[in-house]
């Protein structure tokens, strides 16, 4: 099997599947046709004895994926129409999928890592980060909410460092990005063409065997433990910040500065979501519920202005409706969370 097309490149070799993202000049963002397939490919390989692992990887040096394509996203949004729903839900599916699949998945998170690029590589088996790596997810800053099992793997992070790194949109590196679960092994990215010939030719446990000399990034977040969960386990947004002024250090500060410039509806259902998320016992209610608020978020107007500001004008002004924390009701909170009805939802087996 060897397929190519504009967006995304498919084929095999040796033993191993190949998946390269193939979109440098957008950061290797996501559409819907590189989902459909990324999700072909691995049925194919599925059933392929030949196949007996599959890597994923970005074309360009800047990174893995910087997430799905948010311009794609805006013009649907202000349209009032729904495409993308239809990605979301095959996105959601895909990565259900990666984080089920059978054969070893090797993720490359070289570079930037962000939402949709989160989705297809931190559910993988094999988890490899170098120091280039700047992994996030930062929806809150364009009026969305951390989507693809974001809400997953960080309500399962120590602590409460998720929580962090959710309402911040924080972008991490290796060391921190394997201190919050969200990455398995590290090596220089100077090792990762040696370590990808190897890898067609062999298993991937016998290959990383031969790649584990590289010494260990630091991970400053474990410094940070001991404010951050303190300040983020409060039950409110609202608290959060209280929490965070109170403590005096600066890195808190910056902290609660950074909320500031947040979507404040988007920091209400992003901490109620990862509440939640903690309570559900599988990615799949995970995404379910996601799918749920991400519905919400489409037709909600800080996700229109939220890329606007970010991505399209890029003034970096944005005009959040509401404007303040105290402004966001309840019943606001819970209809992003609300049944979509009969034949609306995502669902799995």
């Amino acid at each position: 099997m060897k397929t190519e097309d504009e967006t995304v490149q498919i084929g095999t070799e040796g033993c191993t599947g190949l998946i390269t993202l193939n979109r440098p000049e957008a950061l290797n963002a996501l559409t819907r046709p590189m989902v459909l397939s990324i999700g072909e490919a691995l049925t194919a390989w599925e059933h392929d004895p030949a196949v007996r692992q599959v890597l994923l990887r970005g074309a360009g040096e800047r990174g893995l994926c910087a997430g799905g394509d948010i311009r794609a996203i805006h013009a649907d949004a202000k349209a009032g129409t729904t495409g993308s729903l239809a990605f979301w839900r095959d996105e959601y599916r895909l990565n259900a999928r990666i984080a089920r699949y059978p054969k070893p998945y090797v993720a490359l998170m070289d570079g930037i890592v962000m939402g949709g690029g989160v989705g297809l590589s931190a559910h993988g088996g094999v988890r490899i980060v170098t120091e280039r790596s700047r992994v996030a997810m930062p929806e809150t800053g364009i009026g969305f909410v951390p989507d693809v099992g974001g809400t997953y793997l960080l309500s399962r992070a120590p602590g409460e460092l998720g929580t962090h790194l959710a309402l911040t949109g924080t972008a991490v590196g290796p060391g921190d990005a394997m201190l919050c679960g969200l990455a398995d092994h590290y090596l220089p990215s100077d090792w990762l063409e040696e370590f990808t010939r190897e890898l067609v030719a062999a298993p991937v446990a016998e290959v990383l065997g031969k790649f584990d000399g590289a010494t260990l990034p630091a991970a400053p977040l474990a410094a940070e433990r001991e404010w951050i969960d303190h300040c983020y386990a409060a039950d409110t947004v609202e608290e959060i910040h209280r929490r965070l002024l109170a403590t005096g250090l600066p890195a808190a500060r910056e902290a609660s500065q950074t909320l500031h410039a947040k979507s404040p509806t988007s920091l209400k259902v992003t901490l109620a979501a990862l509440r939640r998320a903690r309570a559900l016992d599988s990615l799949e209610r995970v995404l379910e519920q996601e799918y749920r608020v991400s519905s919400a978020a489409l037709s909600a107007p800080d996700l229109v202005e939220g890329i606007r500001a970010q991505v399209i004008d890029k003034d970096r002004r944005p005009r959040w409706s509401p404007a303040a924390l105290v402004q966001v009701r309840e019943a606001t909170v819970e209809r992003y969370f609300a049944p979509l009805g009969e034949g609306a939802e995502l669902t799995f087996p």
